[in-house]
């Protein structure tokens, strides 16, 4: 406890003088600081071993660490305006480690002005803090916040730092003692201080190096720990030799299964193939009701061009007659016309609908064949991952039992310490023939460390691979969502075509009416005489319900009133004086009549 406090309060003297040297400096030049001042330099590398004072070391599965970064990731979540400064840092590429990472984020805030700002955050939170800190370290006492009140008064500097031309995680923060030597020379009141705090520092260093002395034996007596943990992982190699053996084994038996899926698949390619052509079958049959379709009602248009001539040859003899069967005869040849424009637009748009479904139904091929053959390649990819993970778990749980077995021989090495001070002077003799053989176990050491470095490389391949397989499986479902949107445009189409089958079979209805319409032109032309016969041109919406005709809805005259109306408003059929026949009527003339019909009788 004593070396501690010692520790930390040497750290506060030096945080001291490098803050004063840093405001000082900074006043004096009047402008704001680089990166290249030496001060600046020497209060980061100071700030940097006052973080690091009492870190605990983590354990990993690559070896141990130990960096102050983690610490300062808290901020992010207890203030969220350093979010910007996090997310900045994360996005530089040339940081490569985290001491590198927590070097930029001191750098960042000391150029927002908010350092002692974040620290404090820090420290208003030890429970947090206790996670990464030891309980006596320096930013769990006292002293962590005296650095952080010392940290406000650098908030009169203006910095401009720049991280990406720097390299900052290779950088060794090393104190040089000549700055604050000169700056205690400069000050005539207050140098005997000076002299002091420097001194602290020489005696905290020869402390260190009496530390670094102990470690040493603690190595020297570990290196003899890490001989039995050796053999016994040169055994578990040999092991895992054998295992590879056995999943290379396992690999060629997949990639038989691969192709027993491949052979299946296929199959099942050649069964959609056929049914495809059913379909095409099918669609071509129905193509052909629809072209004798056409024909017949070409035959019923020529038909209806006959009769028109015998009817113009009649109405040269009715002299009488002429004016009125003229004015009919041209509003039957605009109907005709009118008819048949429509049928060539809706023959266009037929052969449109069907190049459009050719178009869809190749598309749906490639989709369904490219999204066979990537679903078989995840399916296997998923099955090698799965075991390859399963691998890499019983690796790490056998490294974590050799870890706790080489804990168990540190105990008892240190057991054995106590028992064996006697021995020392008989053991000094056997040092020499042991260093000889700590030079060997040295050479296979670095030798095993090469090979846990390729498995680790492996490692790293086989989570690139996963990736990959990840990012496949996203572009998969994107494949799906358009085979899905392609489907329902086909489902679009389909209903289309419904719609203009069904008014190509009003067509040929209507067709079939206008025989019946030349048989009644002369009783029409009787019944017109009272009323004017609305021209087909003239008339773009219906009278009554007032929307649009278009192919579906289309024009139907009143033989009563001559206006013209949709088939909704026109449904009601009644017999006329000039039609001996039930004719077409609108609503409006049907209610007359009928009131007509009843107050007459």
């Amino acid at each position: 406890r004593c070396h501690t406090m010692e520790e930390r309060a040497n750290l506060m003297n030096m945080m001291k003088l490098s803050i004063k040297i840093l405001i000082q400096s900074a006043l004096s030049l009047g402008r704001t600081l680089d990166s290249d001042f030496p001060p600046l330099q020497q209060f980061f590398v100071v700030l940097e071993h006052c973080l690091k004072h009492g870190l605990k070391v983590k354990k990993t599965f690559i070896g141990q660490n130990k960096s102050f970064f983690g610490p300062l990731e808290l901020v992010e979540k207890l203030c969220p305006e350093a979010s910007d400064i996090a997310t900045s840092v994360k996005n530089l590429p040339e940081l490569k480690t985290a001491v590198g990472r927590g070097r930029a984020w001191l750098y960042l805030a000391l150029m927002q002005k908010k350092l002692a700002d974040y620290l404090k955050v820090l420290l208003d939170h030890k429970h947090l803090l206790s996670e990464f800190y030891e309980p006596d370290a320096l930013m769990m006492e006292e002293e962590g916040a005296v650095i952080v009140g010392l940290l406000v008064g650098l908030n009169v500097i203006d910095a401009n730092l720049c991280l990406k031309g720097e390299d900052l995680d290779s950088q060794v923060g090393v104190i040089d003692f000549s700055l604050y030597l000169k700056e205690t020379q400069d000050s005539d009141g207050k140098q005997d201080g000076g002299i002091t705090a420097v001194l602290d520092q020489k005696h905290y260093v020869e402390e260190l190096n009496r530390h670094l002395s102990c470690t040493v034996a603690d190595l020297q007596n570990k290196i003899d720990c890490l001989e039995k943990t050796n053999s016994k992982l040169q055994e578990e190699l040999a092991a895992a030799t054998d295992r590879i053996g056995s999943l290379q084994e396992e690999q060629q038996q997949l990639k038989q299964q691969n192709e027993l899926i491949r052979e299946r698949s296929e199959k099942s390619v050649e069964v959609t193939k056929e049914d495809t052509k059913v379909e095409l079958d099918t669609y071509k049959q129905s193509r052909q009701g629809l072209d004798e379709m056409y024909s017949d009602v070409w035959k019923q248009l020529k038909e209806e061009k006959k009769i028109r001539l015998e009817l113009e040859k009649e109405l040269e003899l009715q002299i009488g007659m002429k004016t009125e069967m003229e004015i009919a005869m041209k509003l039957l040849e605009k109907d005709t016309h009118e008819k048949q424009d429509t049928l060539v637009a809706l023959r266009q748009q037929l052969e449109e609908v069907k190049a459009i479904n050719l178009q869809m139904f190749h598309k749906s091929q490639n989709a369904e064949c490219s999204l066979q053959q990537k679903t078989e390649a995840i399916s296997s990819f998923e099955g090698k991952t799965n075991e390859m993970m399963s691998s890499m778990k019983q690796m790490e749980e056998r490294l974590q039992q050799a870890e706790k077995a080489r804990q168990a021989a540190e105990e008892r090495c240190n057991k054995m310490k106590q028992e064996l001070t006697g021995r020392l002077d008989s053991c000094r003799q056997q040092m020499a023939q042991l260093d000889s053989k700590c030079s060997t176990l040295e050479k296979e050491l670095k030798s095993e460390k090469e090979q846990r470095q390729t498995l680790q490389k492996e490692l790293h391949q086989e989570k690139d691979a996963t990736t990959l397989l990840k990012t496949e499986l996203q572009q998969m479902e994107g494949l799906k969502k358009e085979l899905r949107k392609l489907q329902d445009e086909k489902q679009q189409l389909k209903k289309v075509r419904e719609e203009q089958e069904q008014a190509l079979q009003e067509m040929g209805l209507h067709l079939s009416q206008s025989k019946l319409k030349m048989e009644d032109i002369k009783e029409v032309n009787k019944a017109l005489k009272g009323h004017t016969w609305l021209k087909d041109d003239e008339a773009t919406h219906c009278k009554q319900c007032k929307k649009e005709f278009s192919i579906s809805r289309r024009k139907h005259h009143c033989r009563n009133c001559g206006d013209i109306f949709c088939n909704t408003c026109s449904s009601n059929e009644l017999a006329l004086p000039s039609y001996p026949k039930p004719v077409r009527v609108c609503d409006n003339c049907h209610t007359l009549l009928l009131q007509q019909c009843s107050n007459s009788s």
